[in-house]
């Protein structure tokens, strides 16, 4: 069994920061690549960022410069440093990782999800 559990959500001001945190446990063997994704009130989830184990990132170009993707390793942990946060980030963001298993299944986890609120 493996779970993600993120943490960090809230509200905020505009151009106010957050900092999103996921950690990952249970039957882990590895963890390939980790990402946040979000979802606003009648819109379709979409990638927000996205880290390979190497620490190589990719962004969605609306918060390139903004947010900032990273991870340890060593705790299974990924993280989202979001900067001059505004009303547009408001939504649910999800963290996503693929994971191969102590059983040697590899798929696609996903968290619970944490509420980003951005106020004008």
């Amino acid at each position: 069994q493996v779970q993600l559990v993120e943490s960090g959500g809230g509200l905020v001001q505009s151009g106010g920061s957050l900092r999103l945190s996921c950690t990952a446990s249970g039957s882990i063997f590895s963890i390939y690549a980790m990402g946040w994704y979000r979802q606003a009130p009648g819109k379709q989830r979409e990638l927000v960022a996205a880290i390979t184990s190497g620490g190589s990132t990719n962004y969605a170009d609306s918060v390139k410069g903004r947010f900032t993707i990273s991870r340890d390793n060593a705790k299974n942990t990924v993280y989202l440093q979001m900067n001059s946060l505004k009303p547009e980030d408001t939504a649910v963001y999800y963290c996503n990782s693929e994971i191969r298993t102590l059983l040697g299944t590899r798929g696609d986890y996903w968290g619970q999800g944490t509420q980003v609120t951005v106020s004008s």
